[in-house]
């Protein structure tokens, strides 16, 4: 009796071992005495695991995503901003001859943000449906497409859209303080707050996600490349230079809204009494921030050159975007 129990067990395991083993990356579709019939993974569960390996921190957090992945609906958000901005820029292209592509769109732009408009408040964010140039626009496009679908698929449309708008609205507020006389076009703010966003969530969890080290250094590379770009082209450029400098403080404030908004809007599948903590204090920041940055533009809002000639003579000697 017992010699016939062992074997049966025997037996059990070696077909527990053969499922086991064989094809790991594959799921079971049937056992029997002579083989293993499996069945492979459907394409669509296998771009939801490799996404979930490369955004999400943690190996629950990975299976939960894969198990309820589903297409629909599609990362819209980051696609619609993308084309929206294209169309603008050929829209400009084609309405204004006298602009070559790589130059600044006009300045009486309806969208474009100006200091001696503040009052149009739409201008805080519209701004980054214009852009000054093949080369800024494919750059912002490239960066959006690559970071921003990923995390999109993700955390869902509506979470990157705050994530972006709020990097926008910083960008744009935090010129009006810090760089008063320039004028943006761009939607860099929005970009940097994706990017920020997903730095902020390698840098707390980089020993957990694949290639976390790399992936943070990289991030870190390309950032500090393009802001020393963008500080050099403010103030280094010719006012006369056909290429316009490059607003690095608008690129800061995208990358501090990305820091507290991606800190609190990024899907979190199980969130700890730390991160719960950590969830106010970025909150706390963003808010002070933003409302400081009103009251200084309501308290200011008289102080902008009036005459319109004038105007244009300074603007363009602070092109920037």
């Amino acid at each position: 009796m017992t010699l016939t129990t062992s074997s049966s067990m025997r037996s059990n395991r070696s077909f527990s071992f053969k499922c086991a083993t064989h094809e790991r990356d594959r799921e079971i579709y049937c056992v029997n005495d002579f083989h293993v019939v499996t069945k492979e993974k459907p394409f669509i569960k296998k771009m939801a695991e490799c996404l979930a390996n490369k955004m999400l921190p943690h190996q629950r957090d990975r299976k939960y995503y894969a198990d309820t992945f589903k297409c629909w609906p599609p990362p819209y958000f980051i696609m619609l901003i993308s084309v929206v901005e294209v169309i603008c820029f050929v829209y400009h292209l084609i309405t204004n001859d006298a602009n070559p592509p790589n130059s600044s769109v006009p300045i009486d732009s309806i969208f474009i943000y100006r200091p001696d408009k503040k009052h149009e408040i739409w201008r805080f964010l519209l701004y980054m449906l214009l852009h000054a140039g093949w080369f800024h626009l494919t750059f912002n496009l490239i960066v959006q497409i690559l970071i921003g679908i990923p995390l999109e698929m993700v955390h869902g449309s509506g979470r990157i859209a705050c994530i972006y708008l709020s990097g926008v609205l910083a960008g744009s507020l935090g010129t009006s303080i810090f760089d008063s006389n320039a004028y943006l076009v761009g939607s860099s703010g929005g970009v940097y707050a994706l990017l920020a966003a997903h730095l902020a969530n390698i840098m707390l969890n980089y020993s957990n996600m694949e290639y976390g080290v790399v992936r943070l250094l990289a991030i870190l590379l390309f950032a500090s490349c393009d802001v020393g770009f963008a500080i050099y082209s403010r103030y280094e450029s010719e006012p006369s230079s056909s290429i316009p400098s490059v607003s690095f403080v608008a690129h800061v404030g995208g990358a501090v809204a990305g820091l507290t908004i991606g800190l609190i809007v990024l899907k979190n599948f199980e969130q700890k009494l730390h991160e719960q903590l950590l969830w106010w204090i970025a909150l706390g920041i963003y808010c002070a921030c933003i409302i400081f940055a009103i009251i200084f533009n309501i308290v200011n809002s008289g102080n902008y050159v009036s005459d319109e000639t004038e105007y244009v003579t300074l603007i363009k000697e602070h092109r920037s975007y």
